[in-house]
C-alpha cells in the first residue's frame, strides 16, 4: 500500500514539475501577447526551441518581449518624436547659458573675496 503511495506522490510530483516548466517557459510569450508585440509567434517558437537547449535562450526571449510596449515603441523611449527632444534640449541649453551669464554678470560686480580695495584691510 505504503509503495502505491509513493509512486502516486512520484507521479503527481514529475507531472507538476513538467508542467511547470512548460509554465515558465512560456512567460515571455505571456509578455508578448499581453503587451501586443509584433513578434509573438516568433517569441512563442523560440520559447519551445529554448526547451531544447535548457532554456539557455529563455533570459533572451524575456528581453525581447519586454523591449516593445504598444504605448512607446521599442526601447525605453516616451513616444516623442526625436525633433521634439532636440526642441526641448535647445530650450534647456538657452536658459542655462542665460543663468550662466547672469552668474557671471554678478560676479564681475562684486569684489573677489580677500580682494584688497587700497585700505590696506581697514
Amino acid at each position: 500500500m505504503l509503495d502505491y503511495f509513493a509512486l502516486g506522490i512520484l507521479i503527481f510530483v514529475g507531472l507538476v514539475l513538467f508542467y511547470g516548466i512548460i509554465v515558465l517557459h512560456d512567460i515571455p510569450y505571456e509578455i508578448a501577447v499581453h503587451r501586443n508585440h509584433p513578434h509573438q509567434d516568433a517569441i512563442h517558437a523560440t520559447g519551445w526551441v529554448s526547451l531544447f537547449t535548457l532554456h539557455a535562450l529563455w533570459p533572451f526571449l524575456w528581453i525581447w518581449a519586454m523591449l516593445y510596449r504598444e504605448d512607446r515603441g521599442w526601447g525605453f523611449r516616451d513616444g516623442k518624436s526625436p525633433q521634439n527632444h532636440v526642441v526641448r534640449l535647445e530650450q534647456q541649453v538657452a536658459e542655462l547659458q542665460q543663468r550662466i551669464a547672469r552668474l557671471e554678470g554678478v560676479a564681475a560686480a562684486e569684489p573677489a573675496p580677500g580682494h584688497d580695495d587700497g585700505n590696506g584691510g581697514h
